[in-house]
């Protein structure tokens, strides 16, 4: 269903849709229009239907913001975002990406990331507004080695 869905760079107008879909994914929008060359969407039609985005920290990242059309949910987008996500930190030269979650702690680890304490976190990243202040304390951090 999804495989004639391309992936592609976002641009700078995309950021309302991307947003919009954030905040309908209850995730945190919060510093993520500072990170626009490095977000990924979805296009079905001319709605963005799915997105996922790095925040590049010199060799390590944090991937953020992976989120689906509700309606389209269930049939590997967020599997193919994340896969590409990865892709793309990899043609950046990162060696570890990280990230937080709250609900997402199960889909994770099929890509090789693993909980890992939130002090083992590289000191850039830490620095992050979703480090800072968009995620709470509670939220799971993971780990993966690329």
């Amino acid at each position: 269903m999804q495989s004639d869905l391309d992936i592609t760079a976002a641009t700078p107008t995309d950021l309302p849709a991307v947003l919009d879909l954030i905040d309908a994914s209850g995730l945190p929008r919060a510093g993520l229009d500072q990170h626009v060359a490095t977000t990924l969407v979805v296009r079905e039609n001319s709605r963005i239907v799915g997105t996922a985005a790095l925040e590049l920290y010199g060799g390590f990242a944090l991937l953020r913001s992976v989120a689906v059309a509700a309606a389209l949910r269930g049939h590997g987008l967020g599997q193919r975002l994340t896969t590409a996500a990865l892709d793309l930190a990899r043609k950046r030269g990162v060696r570890t990406v990280y990230l937080l979650t709250e609900t997402a702690g199960a889909f994770f680890p099929k890509f090789g990331f693993k909980t890992i304490d939130r002090r083992d976190v590289d000191p850039a990243v830490q620095v992050s507004q979703e480090f800072t202040t968009a995620c709470p304390a509670s939220a799971m951090v993971m780990a993966k080695q690329i």
